[in-house]
């Protein structure tokens, strides 16, 4: 079989195809036949940056998100079956409860991820994907679709009267829209591309402001929120964290997601006047994923694609998504 194995580091260069032995399940695992996988940015932080929170193994096989089809099982097995459709939770030990150093490996990263013909998973990572969604669309949502669903929920179930502020159109914020709005929340969001407004509006959101134009936002922000500010925030940047906080509630919430922005010149006096919850969102557990999968089963939800590369152009794919300009997933197609 063929996989794509990537040096932290190394540059686009770095990502560079295998050809290997296909994997035999063990007892409690599944081999499965990857169908497709999309790329996050902590693809392009591994590779192309060289700089990564979480432990990363040198050569690794690159991408966590991925979908496929069980193939074969081992010993023990009885949470999949062969044929069945299914995605892989980014963290396989991470089942329910909060984050922790025991559950702390992740696919593409200390773990093979999933930019391989064939991969052998722990039957307790995989999670079926639902009937409506293609495998392009399936391989979307274990990272940037859970990080989402977890940030729009992450202290209690989400009341049909809170509203959201979302920042950008990068794919997180792209599904905490849609997850919003399924939950019955009013979303706000904001971008600096004054193009992309239309877009945004057509997946659901009520209010787009033009950051560009209004780099000082947050108070307008807490205006559209009834004078009073948002119930939560998906803070995508870390820079504009400062923002979020002006726009959030008093005893709100902001889950910080990632720091692409730069450093967040934030005082101590601010964070405490704002009364607000932050959380640093480490993706989510497998519990979650499955809640996610039901949400999305239930709503019937589709992931925004936004260009699907076939397996032999996967370094293309790295360059376009490294390019930016992206709306919605870049995915990778491994079958025909």
């Amino acid at each position: 079989m063929k996989r794509y194995v990537m040096t932290m580091g190394a540059g686009l260069q770095g990502l560079r195809r295998q050809d290997v032995p296909r994997p035999v399940p063990g007892a409690g695992e599944a081999l499965v036949r990857v169908h497709a996988v999309s790329l996050n940015y902590r693809e392009i932080a591994i590779l192309v940056h060289g700089s990564y929170p979480l432990p990363v193994k040198p050569d690794v096989v690159a991408v966590a998100d991925g979908a496929g089809e069980v193939m074969e099982v081992g010993e023990g097995v009885d949470r999949v079956r062969p044929g069945q459709r299914v995605v892989a939770s980014v963290f396989p030990r991470w089942l329910d409860g909060p984050f922790r150093m025991e559950v702390i490996d992740q696919l593409g990263g200390s773990l093979d991820g999933m930019l391989s013909e064939y991969v052998c998973l722990p039957q307790q990572a995989l999670v079926p994907v639902p009937a409506h969604l293609d495998d392009e669309e399936a391989a979307t949502l274990p990272c940037a679709g859970l990080t989402a669903w977890h940030a729009v929920t992450a202290n209690g179930r989400m009341g049909e009267s809170e509203t959201v502020l979302t920042l950008g159109s990068g794919p997180v914020s792209l599904f905490a829209i849609q997850f919003a709005k399924t939950l019955g929340a009013k979303v706000i969001a904001t971008t600096s591309d004054a193009r992309k407004s239309e877009r945004l509006r057509s997946l659901g959101a009520d209010h787009v402001l033009d950051s560009a134009a209004q780099p000082a936002w947050g108070a307008q922000v807490r205006k559209l929120a009834a004078g009073a500010g948002v119930d939560r925030v998906v803070e995508v940047q870390g820079s504009t964290l400062a923002e979020s906080l002006r726009a959030t509630r008093l005893g709100g919430h902001v889950a910080l997601v990632g720091t692409r922005g730069g450093p967040a010149a934030v005082e101590v006096g601010a964070v405490f006047g704002a009364g607000a919850t932050i959380r640093p969102i480490a993706i989510g557990s497998r519990t979650q994923l499955e809640a996610m999968m039901q949400a999305v089963d239930r709503h019937r939800l589709r992931p925004v694609v936004d260009r699907v590369f076939p397996f032999a152009r996967a370094r293309e794919a790295f360059a376009h998504y490294l390019a930016g300009g992206n709306f919605g997933k870049v995915v990778v197609r491994l079958q025909p």
